[in-house]
């Protein structure tokens, strides 16, 4: 008697599936990026099937230059996901490929069952190399779908999806040389116009004009300076003169020249009777000389 609904071979599936995503084997942070452009696309799949020839076929047609290299393994039966788990870390260890394909055929669950086995995903989630899982039709979901890097719904579009179409690259190469060339003309069209502006202006044209003008202004700052300073020497003569007229005016010798003398006592000037006793010398200053007199 068997079960009713759900089979065995499924719920140990979906235990699997469970378990597996519980611990991060399908998390998105752990996948790795396909390469842009890979040299060698390992794959892993029968060798008498028709999977290696479609993908041989679409690879070649999208890029001549990429090589295949086929690790033959069993794709179902007994024993089939050990041999597929030890083809994986094989091309890891010796590093045999820019990205790895794991691919077959569709079928029932049975026949996908190796592509569910635990090893297989522990081998997948370990590879160093990007994988592409296309396992089965569009429609079949195996768990190594879920814990490579990329699943493609069929082997074919595995190939796709690994092999980038060469003759596109070439036309974006292409595309991407005229916009470059085109850039590097309007680059040098304005560096150029840069140029003829620059020669076109006045600093080129008259080199020494702005020397000229300089000078001008030097010429015209000097003038200036004279100007000030010859006004500053007319002001400071005037006020000089002024000062030397009053100075005449107050000085006592002007007043000799009406008449008076002036009497010192011991070079200081007598300025009363009371200073002066009998037999003092005294001189007496006139406006042409000094005469020595006695108080009598």
């Amino acid at each position: 008697m068997e079960e009713d609904g759900v089979g065995d071979l499924y719920a140990k599936y979906q235990e699997l599936k469970d378990r597996l995503e519980e611990k991060g084997f399908f998390a998105q942070e752990h996948k790795m990026k396909i390469p842009l452009v890979p040299k060698v696309i390992g794959v892993l799949t029968s060798e008498t099937g028709a999977v290696i020839k479609d993908i041989i076929n679409v690879s070649v047609r999208r890029n001549p230059n990429v090589n295949i290299r086929l690790f033959p393994v069993p794709v179902q039966g007994e024993g089939a996901a050990d041999k597929i788990a030890y083809g994986i870390d094989y091309m890891n260890r010796n590093n045999l490929a820019d990205v790895l394909i794991i691919g077959r055929g569709g079928g029932s669950l049975e026949d996908l069952w190796p592509f569910n086995e635990e090893i297989v995903a522990h081998s997948i989630y370990n590879s160093k190399i990007p994988i592409i899982s296309a396992v089965g039709h569009e429609t079949d979901f195996t768990i190594a779908d879920f814990v490579a890097d990329l699943r493609a719904p069929t082997p074919s579009a595995a190939a796709e999806l690994a092999v980038p179409d060469i003759y596109e690259i070439i036309q974006k190469n292409i595309m991407c040389q005229n916009r470059l060339k085109a850039s590097l003309l309007k680059k040098v069209e304005f560096m150029r116009l840069r140029y003829e502006k620059c020669m076109s202006s006045s600093i080129f044209r008259e080199p020494t004009r702005k020397i000229d003008e300089n000078y001008m202004k030097l010429d015209m700052y000097i003038k200036q300076l004279q100007n000030l300073t010859s006004k500053k020497q007319e002001q400071e003569k005037t006020k000089f003169i002024e000062l030397i007229s009053k100075l005449d005016t107050l000085s006592p010798l002007k007043t000799l020249t009406r008449g008076y003398t002036i009497a010192q006592k011991q070079g200081k000037i007598v300025k009363s009777v009371k200073e002066l006793k009998k037999d003092d010398s005294i001189k007496l200053r006139l406006i042409d000389g000094v005469v020595d007199a006695k108080i009598q």
